[in-house]
């Protein structure tokens, strides 16, 4: 399923449609989100510049993906 049918389908008024489609987002997003992270990283960007574009707090950004980019 794509996100424009997991989105869809979090409108859903059946609770176990929409339930599924949020927990299918909610892992398209953190993985859309490490990728994107370690691109940004592989380009020199800081932990700073990352939280920022995040719009969280840099210990936030470093605890959460420091491990998987290796630095």
């Amino acid at each position: 399923m794509n996100a424009t049918d997991l989105a869809q389908a979090a409108t859903d008024h059946d609770p176990a449609v929409g339930l599924a489609a949020v927990a299918a987002l909610r892992t398209l997003l953190e993985q859309l989100e490490a990728t994107h992270v370690s691109n940004a990283r592989a380009q020199g960007w800081s932990w700073e510049q990352v939280a920022e574009a995040l719009g969280v707090k840099r210990q936030s950004a470093h605890r959460k993906h420091a491990r998987r980019t290796g630095r």
